[in-house]
C-alpha cells in the first residue's frame, strides 16, 4: 500500500494501468488529449503488481485499474473519470493548483 500511496503522491496525475486492458488505454489517450502528461504504472509489468493491485482496491478503486489519482487523492476508475469528463468537472480539477480532497 505504501508504494502505490507513494506513486500517486509524486506526480500531478497518476494512472495505474494494465498494459493489455482497454478501457486503461481509453483512459490513458484522455489525459493525453487533455495535455495532462500523467504518469502511467503498468501493474502488470510490476515485480509487486499482485500487491499493487489489491493496495488500490483497499484505497477504494472499484475496479483496479484503471485507477487515477489526481493531486494524490483518487479520482476513480473509468466510470467516475468519464463522468468527470463529460460534466466539465476533469478539465477543472486538472487546471486547479490547488491539492484535491
Amino acid at each position: 500500500m505504501d508504494k502505490v500511496t507513494r506513486l500517486a503522491s509524486e506526480n500531478r496525475v497518476v494512472i495505474f494501468s494494465k498494459s493489455s486492458c482497454c478501457l486503461c488505454y481509453a483512459v490513458k489517450i484522455l489525459f493525453q488529449e487533455l495535455k495532462a502528461n500523467p504518469e502511467v504504472h503498468e501493474i502488470d509489468q510490476e515485480p509487486e503488481g499482485r500487491e499493487m493491485e489489491k493496495a488500490l482496491m483497499k484505497l477504494g478503486c472499484s475496479a483496479p485499474v484503471p485507477a487515477v489519482f489526481i493531486g494524490g487523492n483518487l479520482v476513480g476508475s473509468t466510470n467516475e473519470v468519464m463522468s468527470l469528463h463529460l460534466s466539465g468537472q476533469l478539465a477543472q480539477l486538472l487546471k486547479s493548483p490547488q491539492p484535491i480532497s
